[in-house]
C-alpha cells in the first residue's frame, strides 16, 4: 500500500531563490534540475548574438545598429531574469514546444485542457509551471511552500483566472521526460490535507504567532504583577488604618491616665498626711471612677474647670479647719473630713 505523504514528496518542486523563478520554472516542469543559471546564460548570450548579427545586415555603420549595441540584453539581466525566447529554447533541446494558449489557433482546436500535459505561466517576470502527474494536476509555483493540488474541476477556472489577472499561458507540446513522481501517481490518486502557503506569507505567520504568543505572555505576566502591587497596596492601608486605631486608643488611655494623676497630685498636695488620709483615699477612688466613666464625653475645658472648682473647695475647707482647730482626739475630726470629702465627690458626680 502507498504512503500519501511519500506520493507527494516524491513531486520535484524547486523554491524559490533570488530571481530565478525561469530555471525553477523549467526544472518543475521537467522534474529534476536540469538547467542552472550558468546554462540558460548560454543560452541568452547566443539568443543577443544571433540578434546582433541580424542588425549587422542593415549595416555596422547604421545609427539602429549602434543604439541596438548600446542597449541592455533582451534575453536576460543581472537580477536572473530569462526571457521566453530562452525558455523556449531551452525546452527545444527536449523536444517540447510552447503554443500560447490564448491563441486564436490553439482555441480553435476547442481542447479540453485537463487533456493537456502540461502549462508555463508568465506574469511579468515571475514564471511557474503548472502540470499533470499521473491522473492528478499540481501547482508548481515556486513561491509556495509545497506543490498544490489542482483538481480536474478546478483547473479550468484557475487557468482563467490566471488569465484575468494578467498572465500569459503557454500550453507544453511534446513528450515530457520520465520522472520519479509520474511512476508513483500512475498508480494511485493523492489527497492533500493542507494547501501550502506562499514562502513570504508563512513566515510571516510564524512570526506573527511568535509575537502573539510572546504578547500573550507579557501579558499574563502584567497581570500578575498588577495582582501583586494591588494586593500590597491593601495590605498597606489595613496597616495604615490598624496604626491609626492604635495610635487614637493610646492617646485616649494617655488622657485618662494624665486627668486621674493631675487630680490626685492635686488632692495630694492641698490635704495634710494625717488629717485627709481618708479623704485622699476616697477622693482618689471617686476621681477614677468618675473620670472613667466621663472622659470620653467631658471635654478638657469641662474637666479643667471641675477640677478647678475641686481645688476651690478644698482650699476654703482647709482655711476653715485651721482657724477653728478642732480637737484632735474627737472622732467628729476625721468623720467631719471624711464626710466633707464624700460630700464633695456627690456634688462633683451631680454636676
Amino acid at each position: 500500500m502507498f504512503d500519501r505523504k511519500l506520493n507527494m514528496d516524491s513531486i520535484f518542486h524547486e523554491k524559490q531563490e533570488g530571481s530565478l523563478c525561469a530555471q525553477h520554472c523549467l526544472n518543475n516542469l521537467l522534474q529534476g534540475e536540469y538547467f542552472t543559471p550558468v546554462d540558460l546564460s548560454s543560452i541568452a548570450h547566443q539568443l543577443d548574438e544571433e540578434e546582433r548579427m541580424r542588425m549587422a545586415e542593415g549595416g555596422m555603420a547604421s545609427e539602429e545598429y549602434r543604439t541596438f549595441l548600446q542597449q541592455p540584453s533582451g534575453n536576460m539581466d543581472d537580477s536572473g531574469f530569462f526571457s521566453i525566447q530562452v525558455i523556449s529554447n531551452a525546452l527545444r533541446v527536449w523536444g517540447l514546444e510552447l503554443i500560447l494558449f490564448n491563441s486564436r489557433e490553439y482555441q480553435s482546436l476547442m481542447i479540453n485542457p485537463i487533456n493537456e500535459n502540461a502549462f508555463i505561466c508568465n506574469y511579468k517576470e515571475h514564471w511557474f509551471t503548472i502540470r499533470k502527474l499521473g491522473q492528478q494536476w499540481f501547482n508548481l509555483n515556486s513561491l509556495l511552500t509545497g506543490p498544490e493540488l489542482i483538481s480536474d474541476t478546478y483547473l479550468a477556472l484557475f487557468l482563467a483566472q490566471l488569465q484575468q489577472e494578467g498572465y500569459s499561458i503557454f500550453v507544453i507540446r511534446g513528450n515530457l521526460p520520465e520522472c520519479e513522481a509520474e511512476q508513483i501517481l500512475r498508480f494511485m490518486r493523492v489527497q492533500q490535507q493542507q494547501r501550502p502557503r506562499l514562502i513570504g506569507e508563512d513566515e510571516a505567520q510564524t512570526s506573527a504567532g511568535s509575537r502573539s504568543a510572546a504578547l500573550s505572555q507579557a501579558e499574563v505576566g502584567f497581570v500578575v504583577e498588577d495582582e501583586v502591587v494591588d494586593e500590597d497596596e491593601e495590605l498597606k492601608r489595613a496597616l495604615a488604618l490598624s496604626r491609626q486605631d492604635i495610635d487614637v486608643e493610646d492617646e485616649e488611655a494617655d488622657l485618662r491616665r494624665a486627668i486621674q494623676l493631675s487630680m490626685q497630685g492635686a488632692v495630694m498636695s492641698n490635704t495634710s498626711p494625717e488629717s485627709e488620709a481618708g479623704s485622699v483615699k476616697s477622693g482618689s477612688q471617686a476621681a477614677g471612677s468618675s473620670t472613667g466613666g466621663q472622659s470620653d464625653t467631658l471635654t478638657a475645658e469641662e474637666l479643667r474647670k471641675r477640677r478647678q472648682a475641686y481645688f476651690d473647695r478644698q482650699q476654703q475647707q482647709a482655711q476653715s479647719n485651721i482657724s477653728q482647730q478642732p480637737d484632735p482626739k474627737s472622732t467628729g475630726g476625721s468623720g467631719s473630713v471624711n464626710t466633707g470629702s464624700e460630700e464633695d465627690q456627690q456634688q462633683k458626680r451631680s454636676q
